[in-house]
């Protein structure tokens, strides 16, 4: 070996093309691997990789010496049948090499169908890898088989285990006088649940009324801890899938139904069992008192986003309808804002993106996209959520109990220093103290913005610039939302995290937190945080892919068709452009015509060559559609004839 080789450890990543890259620890790049030196490792495997000499101004490159462990176990993709034996096309282009199917392992499986398959040989340079199919999902072009390929290729459990499903079917339809005991009852406090119009786990409730001239704000949860006992079938399950997730097309729930849609479901005039947060909080926004208990509550009615949204406009309809109830939504409007400037005032960041939101007709396919926006009846519920996540993190943690956090750790200065140049080039200043930004100087940034070309660009790329926030046992604050205690617990029914919290919190209040119980906890959190903050992303990662599949098919019936877009993003290989719809497609650089364009990275522009034409980010642009690719989850866009002169 050279003086500058030497070998890592590091996960691969594969490329379509045949080559790939290894993240190793130590390394702040990733190593480029050639096509000839990948040495029959496959996207995801633990790889050792010899590092070569460095040669200047050139990417570090690395040969795959050994796959230490295999990352993929089973992977998604089409059969193909041929008379004696049968391959798999994998869906992720990422896995190369097609998959070797045995007749009597293809479990029946014809041409054009999707399948699971599991990997029993990785096979050699020579020899193709070989799978045996575990399941069928369906014919390409059945409704809903692409969404469901996406999911499994997650591996994300669908179907609930019998034992889990028997004890769902045990679970009480209503609540019985013995489970009321020892309870606050609520039952006369005016409450409401506001939800969108298709939602069914309705897992939260509020109320407000005005004391000594203070507000006073019941937050109201499903009491799930009380229907799923920790160790169960139940909470393993829910453990394993550690949140609901929603694809495009469904959603698959972290408990069944019964329990969700039903029991814990905060269904208007039936008697329900919660865990309240009751805040006392005075004109300037400030909690001075708060409770949290045990309590029986009857939700008065169910309200939509719309039709709060309708009554704080002053919709005379909603208003007439809702006669009794519209002081309280007024209220709550006043105090969600006061909420909201408190929050601004310490400088918690709000981006305020879109999110996207696909129609479906019957038969899955896409007959929508638009964005969808907040209003202020979703921010009331926000700003109510927030408090009372942040209520009950301070509560626990003065009390020194063992507990679960919601995270969010300061930048990493390296990113940050990159933003600062990046918008310099834009005119735009970020003021960094000992290379740390407070959330104040973002949140001063994202409000100058308001408005502007490059809002939802620069938006984006300060977004990307932060960490993930994840789940700890540690409270080290919430850089986002400049918070010191946060935690999740307003979603027992969606997310592990709260149910966890939930069963903290009543072994607290009927005095069990003892010492065999604390030390139970101390054991089990660490894992809980890690496991919750991983399959947090798998859903985040599923939900994305699948909306990115619909946009492509949907963008495939307007093949040729043009659009007015904004340069969202450049890279060496192309310009990204962002319909109002909020379709993302790529220009590659390779169809710009009229010169040849290089892309400059210090002030992220393509610039002609000869003719110094120049394409910008936030730049508003026509575009026409040159392709989409469903399988890959891709949009290809090429400048309109217009924009090229």
């Amino acid at each position: 070996m050279g003086k500058e080789d030497r070998l890592l450890t590091g996960i691969f990543t594969g490329h379509v093309k045949g080559f790939g890259f290894v993240t190793a620890e130590g390394m702040e790049e990733d190593l480029y691997i050639r096509a000839e030196n990948v040495n029959g490792a496959m996207h995801q495997d633990e790889v050792q990789v010899l590092l070569k000499a460095a040669q200047e101004g050139k990417r570090r490159e690395g040969i795959v010496k050994k796959v230490l462990t295999r990352g993929t176990m089973q992977l998604v993709g089409t059969y193909q049948e041929s008379k004696h034996f049968g391959f798999v096309i994998p869906d992720n282009g990422r896995y190369t090499r097609d998959i070797f199917i045995p007749k009597e392992h293809s479990k029946g499986a014809v041409n054009g169908q999707k399948v699971v398959v599991a990997l029993t040989d990785y096979g050699t340079e020579e020899k193709s890898p070989e799978g045996r199919v575990l399941e069928i999902l369906g014919h390409v072009s059945d409704p809903g088989t692409d969404v469901l390929s996406v999911v499994k290729e997650y591996e994300l459990p669908v179907e609930f285990p019998e034992k889990v499903m028997n004890q769902a079917e045990r679970t009480p339809e209503q609540i019985r006088e013995a489970d009321m005991q020892g309870r606050m009852d609520l039952r006369k406090v005016p409450m409401v649940t506001i939800d969108g119009e298709d939602a069914k786990d309705l897992d939260d409730a509020v109320s407000l009324h005005m004391e000594n001239g203070h507000y006073v704000l019941g937050v109201h949860i499903a009491d799930v801890a009380n229907y799923v006992q920790e160790r169960s079938a139940m909470d393993r399950e829910a453990l394993k899938r550690g949140t609901s997730v929603y694809p495009v097309d469904r959603v698959i729930p972290m408990l069944p139904e019964k329990l969700s849609n039903g029991i814990c479901s905060l269904n208007a005039g039936v008697d329900r069992l919660t865990l309240s947060c009751i805040m006392t909080i005075d004109k300037k926004g400030n909690v001075i008192d708060h409770v949290i208990a045990e309590t029986v509550i009857r939700v008065d009615q169910r309200m939509t986003y719309t039709s709060v949204k309708k009554i704080l406009e002053k919709d005379e309809e909603e208003t007439a309808r809702y006669r009794e109830l519209v002081p309280m939504f007024l209220r709550m409007g006043e105090l969600a804002q006061l909420l909201r400037e408190k929050r601004g005032k310490r400088g918690s960041i709000d981006f305020d993106f879109p999110e996207t939101k696909v129609k479906l007709d019957e038969e899955g396919c896409p007959v929508e996209i638009m964005p969808c926006e907040r209003n202020a009846a979703t921010r009331i519920i926000e700003d109510f959520m927030l408090i009372a996540n942040e209520t009950v993190a301070e509560d626990c943690f003065w009390q020194q109990l063992p507990f679960l956090y919601r995270t969010h750790e300061k930048p990493d200065p390296d990113r940050m220093r990159k933003l600062v140049t990046f918008l310099h080039n834009f005119g735009y200043t970020l003021r960094l103290k000992d290379n740390e930004v407070h959330p104040k100087e973002i949140q001063k940034l994202l409000a100058k913005l308001e408005g502007t070309a490059q809002e939802a660009l620069i938006d984006r790329l300060t977004l990307r610039s932060m960490k993930q926030a994840k789940y700890t046992t540690e409270c080290t604050g919430h850089f986002g939302l400049a918070a010191k205690y946060y935690c999740h617990f307003t979603s027992p029914i969606r997310r592990y995290p709260d149910l966890q919290i939930h069963r903290i919190i009543k072994d607290t209040l009927r005095g069990r937190m003892k010492e065999e119980k604390l030390q139970h906890y101390q054991m089990i959190l660490d894992e809980v945080a890690k496991q919750s903050s991983e399959r947090e992303r798998r859903a985040a990662e599923v939900e994305r892919e699948t909306i990115r599949l619909k946009k492509a098919e949907y963008m495939s019936r307007h093949l040729y068709e043009e659009f007015d877009g904004v340069i969202s993003g450049m890279t060496a290989w192309g310009i990204y452009v962002e319909l109002p719809n909020t379709v993302e497609g790529l220009v590659r650089a390779s169809s710009l015509q009229g010169d040849y364009f290089e892309y400059n990275e210090s002030t992220y522009e393509m610039v002609g060559a000869h003719t110094g034409k120049t394409w910008k980010l936030g730049q508003s642009v026509r575009i026409r559609v040159a392709g989409a690719d469903t399988k890959a989850r891709t949009i290809d866009f090429e400048m309109a004839e217009s924009q090229e002169e």
